[in-house]
């Protein structure tokens, strides 16, 4: 039964479109378009903000570990629906797509998702706006619809009651998992250079990113404790990376931060930061082996939600 249970979720996935839905990798009309999942508080503001760095976001930022994924799709009861909130380039769909027979993959920007990479399992979705709870919710599919919901280094834009209300109601019941995770500025070997430099993009931050400075350990995650962190206590996670001073520089030009500081008239990575970093960093040539120190959080809904 839950296989064709599987087969009926995927086909509806296939042939269904709100009115409100825009598809960013098939040929859709213009006004077919709706919003992730009510994510941003601010929506048109932060999409602006991560709009202007989504070449350099794309090309700076880290490829999440297979294992990761291989570990989150042992976790899920079924593997037909998988939903990437803040998918940005996609990074994190193309890995769950190799477990799950479809994946949804949402962002607010339409920037971001115009260097998101192709793949045949993986629908990327412009959702610019605000939708309501019920209309997102068809959307997905209706109730207890999708088997695994991610949020890579994007729960903390979240309007957190919101999308917790609306992830507990689309997730499949037994068996169902949402995972955040997200990594800020510990890497090793180059903690040093990264704090200091860290320090000067202080007063541009928006307030809600201190959950992910924090690494998720104030982050609220109502969610039952399946092994894999719990609220308050998020597990580690390596990403190891191998990383070109060029792309060092891309990466930090890509923080939110560093384009608030410029939009204010001031630029962070002047010619003198980008030198210092460079010595620090050992040459402008050298390529270095770096590990990002992200943490995570997965739970599947609580029985009496």
């Amino acid at each position: 039964m839950w296989l064709l249970s599987c087969l009926r979720q995927y086909l509806h996935q296939l042939c269904y479109h709100s009115p409100d839905l825009k598809d960013l990798h098939t040929q859709q009309p213009e006004e077919l378009r709706f919003d992730s999942c009510l994510l941003h508080q601010g929506p048109d503001q932060m999409a602006g903000l991560f709009s202007k760095q989504a070449a350099a976001y794309a090309a700076a930022r880290p490829v999440y570990p297979k294992d990761l994924f291989t570990k989150l799709a042992a976790l899920t009861a079924h593997h037909c629906l998988a939903w990437d909130v803040g998918t940005g380039n996609g990074q994190a769909a193309i890995g769950v797509a190799e477990h799950y027979d479809s994946v949804l993959a949402t962002d607010v920007s339409e920037e971001q998702l115009l260097h998101a990479v192709p793949h045949p399992k993986v629908r990327y979705l412009h959702t610019p706006n605000a939708t309501p709870g019920e209309d997102l919710v068809t959307t997905l599919g209706g109730e207890q619809s999708v088997d695994l919901i991610t949020v890579a280094e994007a729960v903390h834009w979240c309007d957190l009651p919101a999308f917790y209300d609306i992830a507990r109601r689309v997730l499949r019941r037994p068996g169902g998992v949402i995972a955040v995770w997200g990594y800020n500025y510990h890497i090793s070997p180059v903690e040093d250079m990264m704090t200091r430099f860290f320090n000067t993009t202080l007063p541009y931050w928006d307030t809600r990113a201190r959950y992910c400075m924090n690494r998720y350990k104030d982050l609220p995650f109502p969610f039952d404790d399946i092994g894999l962190g719990r609220e308050g206590e998020p597990v580690s996670l390596d990403v190891d990376h191998e990383m070109s001073f060029e792309g060092l520089i891309g990466m930090l030009r890509s923080w939110s931060a560093v384009t608030m500081a410029k939009q204010q008239g001031v630029d962070l990575l002047g010619e003198r930061m980008v030198k210092e970093l460079e010595e620090e960093w050992g040459g402008a040539s050298l390529v270095r082996k770096v590990t990002f120190k992200a943490f995570l959080l997965a739970g599947t809904p609580r029985a009496d939600d």
